[in-house]
């Protein structure tokens, strides 16, 4: 039995997990690098395996640095089932879908501008996969996980998905291996939510097990608690609109955005927020999504059901989506007393930077960071007081409030992941992934400290289990 790391080992992004038992060859997760271009270049390397010799794809959920690479993976031969739970598969589609179509138009406009002899631009660029490739890639996908229920794969293999609480039908994996008379349980936890948020419920704990891979975003970090997150939240907005300005959320548009939007209409209905507080939600994804939470209650929390039998979670008075660009410009027409909420949430692209560009230089306004920011990435050099900002080719200058509210976060923090890991038993062997190198140390020293014998894996590197 072997299990390697093809993927979020040292880093945060680019999930990928190879374990090789009872003959056969499970991945759990393949995602995207994200984050500096360095990063993002990984994408194109070899995965270090055969992607051909993947029996099964064991998917925790739809985030793209969790599932964005399975398209090349297709390309490059894997032929195997997909597993996921179906409200995973609804979410990947959408991602996939438009991830593809935002690499097409990338390419397109680097070839129509080298063309006109901009030397910053290849003639050759082409997107990393297509639409096409996606649609292949979504045939693959089989079977539907259910929470709790066991899944064959194989002689001696079973996977069972368990509620990772951190977005709709998010999942860890517990996989039971039986080979040569010894039984094994090897649990990988994907992305764990934190305790208290709204809508999904909250994450199982570890199941008992002989090894954890762990993820350590926020493993040396403590989250504020949940009422103050919000009433920071909702001061930061006042605040602003009391200076005459707008707000920018740059926000994911799977969870974030539903939270967010569910948070406001709570705050709408006890006069929190000023009631002519106008929401636009500048993300064609985060309106498709908001109607995919609709279709999937069997996540929700008891709360949540409650609230969608009398009244729709997700819509408050004032709220406008812009679906198309025409929409989304004409946002600037609205000059104080709005809240934008627009992808993507790093501010590595998408229609964020547009509203960057045209509010960061007024003091009266503000944005609003309410989730993690990878190193390199726009939305860590305005959270690290950056002077200015590159965007669309010119410097920008940072003259709006710059707020950081981490409460929010998907993710669980130190002391929930401790938490969480203290049901896998006293001596389970736990690989720590998916974290910056000072997060994996310092969930490292909290688990040494309990007894537990930890390793920060390498990329690619391999363990005999």
């Amino acid at each position: 039995m072997r299990i390697s790391f093809h993927g979020a080992a040292l880093g945060v992004t680019g999930s990928c997990h190879l374990l090789e038992a009872c003959g056969k060859k499970i991945l759990v997760d393949c995602g995207l690098y994200q984050g500096s271009r360095a990063l993002r270049d990984e994408n194109l390397r070899d995965f270090g395996f055969d992607p051909a010799s993947i029996d099964v794809l064991l998917l925790t959920h739809a985030h793209l640095d969790h599932c964005g690479r399975i398209p090349l993976l297709v390309e490059q031969g894997f032929n195997g089932e997909i597993i996921t739970t179906a409200a995973t598969l609804a979410l990947v589609q959408l991602v996939l879908e438009d991830t593809a179509r935002l690499q097409e138009e990338e390419a397109e406009r680097a070839q129509r501008h080298a063309a006109r002899g901009h030397k910053h631009f290849r003639a050759d660029a082409e997107p990393l996969y297509d639409s096409q490739a996606v649609a292949r890639a979504l045939h693959l996908f089989g079977r539907r996980a259910i929470y709790g229920k066991p899944i064959p794969l194989g002689e001696g293999l079973v996977a069972t998905f368990r509620d990772a609480g951190h977005i709709l039908g998010s999942a860890s994996i517990l996989i039971a291996a039986q080979e040569d008379g010894k039984p094994r349980r090897i649990v990988f936890s994907g992305d764990l939510g934190s305790r208290y948020h709204p809508i999904i419920r909250d994450p199982e704990l570890c199941p008992e097990a002989d090894v954890v891979v762990m993820e350590s975003t926020y493993g040396g970090r403590h989250h504020r608690p949940m009422p103050e997150t919000v009433r920071e939240f909702h001061d930061a907005i006042n605040d602003t609109v009391a200076r005459g300005g707008n707000i920018v959320v740059p926000t994911f548009a799977l969870e974030r955005a539903q939270e967010i939007l569910y948070g406001l209409r709570e705050a709408h209905e006890h006069g929190r927020i000023p009631s002519g507080l106008r929401v636009f939600v500048d993300s064609p994804m985060a309106q498709s999504a908001v109607a995919i939470f609709r279709r999937h209650p069997e996540c929700f929390d008891p709360s949540t059901r409650t609230v969608l039998e009398t009244r729709d979670p997700f819509d408050l008075p004032g709220l406008t989506y812009a679906r198309d660009r025409i929409a989304s410009k004409a946002i600037n027409d609205v000059r104080r007393g709005a809240l934008i909420l627009a992808g993507s949430g790093m501010c590595t692209g998408g229609r964020v930077l547009h509203h960057l560009e045209r509010l960061l230089p007024r003091p009266e306004c503000a944005v609003i960071f309410v989730g993690y920011a990878a190193n390199g990435t726009p939305a860590r050099k305005l959270i690290d007081g950056a002077g200015t900002l590159h965007l669309y080719g010119q410097e920008v200058t940072v003259r709006a409030r710059i707020y950081t509210i981490n409460g929010f976060s998907g993710h669980g923090d130190q002391a929930g992941l401790l938490r969480w890991h203290q049901g896998s038993g006293s001596s389970a062997r736990t690989f720590l992934v998916h974290g910056d190198p000072e997060a994996l140390t310092a969930m490292q020293t909290q688990l040494e400290a309990k007894g537990h014998p930890v390793t920060i894996p390498q990329p690619h590197e391999a363990f005999e289990l």
